[in-house]
């Protein structure tokens, strides 16, 4: 499967682009890979399989670097990915026919949009304080989430992160650094659901491209994030980019209106 090479040098901007922004609020960028990918490619395989595979680059990094620094403890977290990983797991073997998937896909994309423009207003700092929660909504959000995850290709992160604040879990950059690994074992465990599911599909040149993009964005975009500094600007361009996409995937491609 060989796209023509002007294609895939904006694939590879904008995966770059997508890599730096997304991982500086501790997400891999599932949902945006998806909405540039369904422009460009028709297996939605080969779309999951790619988005799949950068998101696990993305976040990789970012985890290492989140730990390094003290920002995450893995009892904490456990509850939610304990919950996921199975369930990610067996949305990712679903063989779902091409309209239901781009559907699923569409409504999941215009989710995400909004979900990642609420992030970028600032919270009544009175209502910033943690709350206690008991366990069981830790792995009822670890499993829905997860399954979604699985489903379509995206690593979870950008809803759960957003319900996360929400509830005022825990602080904010500590949320950043779960939704980092949440999104790491919902990848692996929806790459190995493509795998044994005979799913996974990976044109050799645009996946070597696209991982190459999105390792240099998710560096920079983590570094950015440690730092502190902000990107709501570029995250609200985002976000709108993501949801027209997502209206045009489940319209022309889901539904089959245009």
């Amino acid at each position: 499967m060989l796209i023509p090479i002007e294609q895939l040098v904006f694939l590879c901007i904008g995966f770059f682009i997508i890599a730096t922004l997304y991982s500086s609020v501790g997400f891999g960028g599932g949902s945006s890979y998806l909405a540039l990918l369904t422009l460009v490619l028709t297996s939605f395989f080969a779309i999951r399989s790619i988005a799949l595979v950068c998101n696990l680059v993305v976040v990789s990094g970012s985890t290492f670097l989140y730990f390094k620094n003290g920002h995450a403890k893995l009892k904490d977290f456990l509850p939610f990915v304990l919950a996921s990983i199975p369930l990610a797991y067996l949305g990712a073997t679903f063989r779902l026919k091409e309209s239901v998937f781009f559907i699923i896909l569409g409504c999941s994309l215009i989710l995400s949009a909004l979900f990642l423009a609420v992030q970028t207003f600032e919270i009544d700092k009175s209502k910033k304080e943690v709350k206690d929660y008991p366990n069981y909504i830790s792995y009822v959000l670890g499993a829905g989430i997860g399954f979604l995850s699985g489903l379509v290709g995206i690593g979870g992160g950008i809803f759960l992160a957003p319900v996360l604040n929400h509830l005022r879990w825990n602080k904010a950059i500590k949320i950043a650094a779960l939704a980092s690994f949440f999104i790491l074992v919902n990848s692996v465990s929806g790459l190995f659901g493509l795998i044994t599911s005979d799913s996974l599909s990976l044109p050799w040149r645009e996946t070597i491209c696209l991982v190459v993009a999105v390792l240099l964005g998710g560096q920079l975009g983590i570094r950015i994030s440690l730092k502190k500094l902000s990107a709501n600007g570029i995250k609200r361009v985002t976000a709108l980019l993501v949801f027209v996409v997502g209206i045009r995937v489940l319209l022309v491609n889901g539904l089959g209106l245009f």
